[in-house]
């Protein structure tokens, strides 16, 4: 067989999984900008942060926009075209995570850090682009995400890299708090988990079918 129709075979396969995972991403989108909306038309106030008081600040605009950008897209198109079993969990995945952090940021109107720096995010993705929409920050938990997701393959360091990367570019651009950052690791963590929890019981139902 050759790899373009065990591709798709493996894609009707899980049709019905890859349909409800992206039912669950469009949900999740629109909690995303009900969230986002509403916290940038809500007064919030600066704190002060230890870290961000003792370090410069340093335009890295480039690596904050298309940092994120470049991870989004190798996290869903390496699963979809090396991975596809595991595409719907990514998916999925990836959308509880939006869901909570959707959550979390409605609870917590924090303002940017005073001196934090502007950045420029290309039309297309404008509407996402929220203000005091802080904790915790997607771009230190999405490539983080990554790393959880493919623990027996070499990408995962791609994620690792990426995770740390925009964690510094963050701080170093004063636009996340430095709980914002640390937080992102265990709440991802805990949202993967419960993730595969629910993936077991699936398993685990179909399995007694």
């Amino acid at each position: 067989m050759d790899l373009k129709r065990q591709w798709i075979n493996e894609i009707w396969s899980n049709k019905y999984l890859i349909l409800i995972s992206l039912i669950f991403l469009l949900i999740a989108v629109i909690l995303d900008l009900t969230a986002g909306n509403y916290v940038t038309r809500t007064p919030a106030v600066a704190a002060s942060d230890l870290v961000l008081d003792h370090i410069p600040v340093v335009d890295l605009d480039f690596f904050y926009v298309y940092g994120i950008i470049t991870v989004i897209a190798v996290l869903f198109l390496y699963p979809l075209f090396f991975k596809v079993n595991n595409f719907h969990k990514v998916i999925a995945q990836f959308s509880l995570l939006v869901m909570i952090r959707s959550i979390f940021i409605c609870f917590t109107h924090l303002a940017l850090p005073t001196d934090a720096l502007d950045f420029h995010v290309p039309q297309i993705f404008s509407y996402f682009n929220f203000k005091n929409d802080l904790f915790f920050s997607g771009h230190a938990a999405i490539p983080f995400l990554g790393f959880l997701l493919f623990p027996e393959k070499k990408i995962r360091y791609f994620f690792l890299f990426f995770s740390i990367l925009l964690s510094g570019v963050v701080l170093l651009m004063h636009v996340h708090y430095t709980i914002d950052v640390l937080s992102a690791f265990f709440i991802t963590f805990g949202t993967f988990k419960i993730g595969e929890w629910f993936f077991n019981k699936i398993s685990r139902y179909n399995g007694h079918k």
